[in-house]
This record gives structure tokens, C-alpha cells and sequence, in this order.
């Protein structure tokens, strides 16, 4: 929680044990206070300590998570709403701002929000995977998509991309788990090198890949989730 209050200066004042206090006088109860909660009431129904239930493996060897290890996925949505807007509203597209993608392998403009200078750090990964050897910059160009005012699929809670905070990789290198052969038990697949990922927790987005519920080309802007050097960018 303290790592919350340090990711989000901009609209977090502070916190106690029971409350979240943003800096527009809002307060946010920390607990719901429900107990037992199933995997679907997590994704669907969360409260700001369900989006810490198992830890970002930052840094870690990628291979098959323990079924429903899905650091990420869950998000208290009033939070994120707050923060960058209700895209249904039309509150997010004013603040994106259009950044060059990996310009010197033509990678393209894409569309951030400026919000917690997400722009800034996405910016800076894409400086970094620039500098990347020949062999890595197919996975990164062209990209599949940031800003998206959409839910997750299968789901009623918006997507990080409704928020414009998050990314997709080439889809051509991607594995997800809806494309398993059995859904209901995905096998992990993963085909992005880790350089890549490495790049990206640096500068405060954790990776899709990570999950017992794979999507592999995803990055979303999520520095709370990560060590204390990453909330620095």
C-alpha cells in the first residue's frame, strides 16, 4: 500500500490502515471487508488489497504460473477511473499524447496518456528497445495497439488500454491464453524474449506474460506492483 501512495503522487495523499485518501478529498476503503473471495469475484468485484493477492514476480525466470497467479489483473477500477478518466465518457482521448515508436526501426506513432507520465515512460522504453540488437526489434514492430476504450474480454471491467495505459506487442509473437486448446487449463506459451520485459519493468509496466491467464504481448503501467527503482521514471 505504501508502494501505492509512492506510484501515484499526483492523486494519492496518503493512506491509514482503512483508507486511501487522493489529493481531490476522496476517500477509498482499502477492504471490502468480504471474505473468501473466488478468482471471478477478484477480477470483477475487487478491492484496492485484492490487487496485491500474489506479487509481481519482477526480475523472475518466466515459466507456467500456479492457476489464477495473475499479478495485475486485478484493479480496483473508482482508482484508475479517477486517475485517467472514463473513456464511455470521453474523459481519456484529451489526454493522450502521441509518441514516436522505436523511430529508428520505423516503428510508427502511438497514443499514451500523458496521466502519471505514462507517455514519458513508455517513451523510455522505446528509447531502450531502440538500442536492442536486430534480432529483438520484430517482437516490438510493429505494436498491436495502446488506447482502447474496451472492456477485458470476457469480462465487464475495463482494460488498461480503455485507460490509454497499457500496450500490445506484434501480435504475430503473441500467445494468450483464450488461443490455448483448453481454456479452462491454458498451457503457458511465451515467445518474447525477456530483454524486452526487463526494458519495460524498468520504467514501471508490468508484463502480461506473468499470468496463469497468459497474454504474452501485453505491458501495462503499473509501478505500484514493482521494486522501488522502477517508480523513479
Amino acid at each position: 500500500l505504501d508502494r501505492l501512495v509512492k506510484a501515484y503522487p499526483d492523486w494519492i495523499a496518503s493512506r491509514d490502515s482503512e483508507q486511501v485518501v487522493l489529493r481531490n478529498g476522496a476517500r477509498l476503503a482499502i477492504s471490502d471487508h468480504r471474505a473468501n473471495k473466488s478468482f471471478e469475484d477478484l477480477l470483477e468485484q475487487p478491492d484496492i488489497d485484492d490487487m496485491f493477492y500474489v506479487p509481481y514476480p519482477a526480475g523472475s525466470i518466466a515459466k507456467q504460473p500456479p492457476k489464477n497467479f495473475d499479478p495485475g489483473r486485478v484493479r480496483f477500477e473508482p482508482l484508475f477511473a479517477t486517475m485517467y478518466g472514463d473513456c464511455r465518457r470521453n474523459d481519456v482521448t484529451s489526454k493522450l499524447q502521441t509518441i514516436e515508436w522505436l523511430p529508428a526501426h520505423h516503428g510508427g506513432r502511438i497514443a499514451v496518456t500523458s496521466v502519471n507520465a505514462v507517455d514519458k515512460a513508455l517513451a523510455a522504453v522505446s528509447r531502450e528497445l531502440d538500442t536492442l540488437p536486430a534480432d529483438f526489434i520484430r517482437f516490438s514492430v510493429p505494436t498491436s495497439g495502446t488506447y482502447n476504450c474496451r472492456a477485458v474480454a470476457g469480462s465487464s471491467v475495463r482494460s488498461m488500454h480503455a485507460y490509454g495505459a497499457a500496450i500490445d506487442l506484434n501480435v504475430k509473437y503473441a500467445d494468450y491464453w483464450r488461443w490455448s486448446a483448453d481454456p479452462h487449463f491454458p498451457i503457458w506459451k511465451n515467445r518474447i524474449p525477456m530483454e524486452i520485459v526487463r526494458v519495460f519493468e524498468r520504467h514501471g509496466f508490468i508484463w502480461g506474460g506473468y499470468w496463469y491467464h497468459f497474454d504474452t504481448m501485453h505491458f501495462e503501467y503499473r509501478p505500484e506492483l514493482l521494486p522501488g527503482e522502477a517508480m523513479l521514471h
